[in-house]
């Protein structure tokens, strides 16, 4: 029998619902992240146990066990040697919450999606998509313990460019499903418009996507906490640091680059968002709500980048750190929603 058979109807505002829960499930998982990398306890597990690492230490012996490992890797040698048992504890836990949520994230998304597939509840349109999404998800786990291994050997940190590669996939999935809870609960698009605001938006998504990407290398080089100067950098327009040794060094490396080029980006970025919102806002070609939604991304990256000044002028505390991940995430969503909607009548 046929995949299709088991599929109905072209729109589902149930399996959107779901989708829109899986996407706050997939935020959260951000805020979570962003806080275990702010608070330096994402290397505190130091083994990859997808099932039975659900179960945190019960019992002294386990816990003491636990922190012998975490004692015999770079990080507690060079910079947390003589850490007690309940400061390790304060690190697990981020990190231990980070991964559940990780594992509660692909259950809330499998079983509703086995459930739903049964009861011919996904649009046929959207069953490969779906499937798509959940590979994509199991996909993030094995980055994040690759990102993890790349700091217990030889680093104090994660490497920055696995940091951009897990924390650029999990913003993936967050538009992956808000694009797609969208098409749920609308059902396919009777046309598409014959316009250049697709590309439009596309390029404003695909600008915010490579920001996003670029303030992850400054997370990972912890490039916030120099350069608290705005807006020039330690009063030079270039940073004197700038260049490392090899091309990739100053790119992926240097937190005199990873910076300068957030800084850039975002100059860039604030500029094409406001000249999209003003643009669509005058449009006599857009329906009220694509203009609501241009106008929206381009007040949230306004925002986003004050945002991004406070924090790196008060040298990232958590708060704002957390803050600045979350407001990157609502902007994501926004721009995701704006595009879906300039393409349908």
């Amino acid at each position: 029998m046929p995949m299709t058979s088991f599929l109905r109807s072209d729109r589902s505002k149930s399996v959107a619902v779901w989708l829109w829960g899986v996407a706050f499930l997939v935020l959260a998982m951000v805020v979570v992240g962003g806080a275990t990398r702010l608070t330096g306890s994402g290397l505190s597990i130091t083994e990859w146990k997808p099932v039975t690492g659900v179960i945190p230490p019960l019992s002294d012996a386990a816990w003491q066990a636990e922190f012998a490992r975490y004692q015999a890797i770079p990080q507690y040698q060079q910079i947390n040697r003589g850490m007690s048992l309940p400061q390790f504890q304060e690190i697990y836990w981020w990190e231990w919450g980070h991964r559940f949520l990780g594992r509660l994230t692909g259950l809330v998304f499998f079983v509703p999606f086995v459930w739903f597939a049964i009861r011919r509840e996904i649009p046929k349109r959207l069953f490969l998509r779906l499937a798509g999404i959940f590979l994509l998800g199991a996909l993030q786990g094995v980055v994040g313990w690759w990102m993890v291994a790349s700091g217990l050997s030889e680093r104090v940190y994660v490497a920055p460019e696995r940091l951009m590669v897990h924390l650029g996939l999990a913003f993936a999935l967050l538009a992956a499903l808000v694009w797609t809870a969208l098409d749920a609960w609308s059902g396919g698009a009777r046309q598409t418009l014959p316009s250049p605001w697709g590309r439009r938006a596309a390029w404003l998504m695909a600008l915010i996507y490579v920001q996003i990407l670029l303030g992850a290398l400054v997370a990972g080089n912890h490039a916030g906490l120099v350069y608290n100067d705005f807006p020039l950098m330690n009063g030079r327009l270039v940073p004197e640091d700038y260049a490392a040794t090899t091309l990739w060094g100053t790119l992926a490396h240097s937190q005199g680059a990873v910076q300068l080029h957030h800084r850039l980006a975002a100059y860039l970025l604030t500029g094409v968002a406001i000249a999209v919102g003003w643009s669509a806002w005058r449009s006599n070609y857009l329906a009220r709500d694509s203009k609501l939604l241009a106008v929206g991304v381009a007040a949230a990256v306004v925002l986003q980048a004050c945002l991004g000044v406070a924090t790196l002028m008060a040298q990232v505390p958590l708060a704002l750190g957390i803050a600045h991940q979350v407001a990157a995430a609502v902007v994501l969503a926004l721009a995701t929603a704006f595009a879906w909607r300039v393409r349908r009548v």
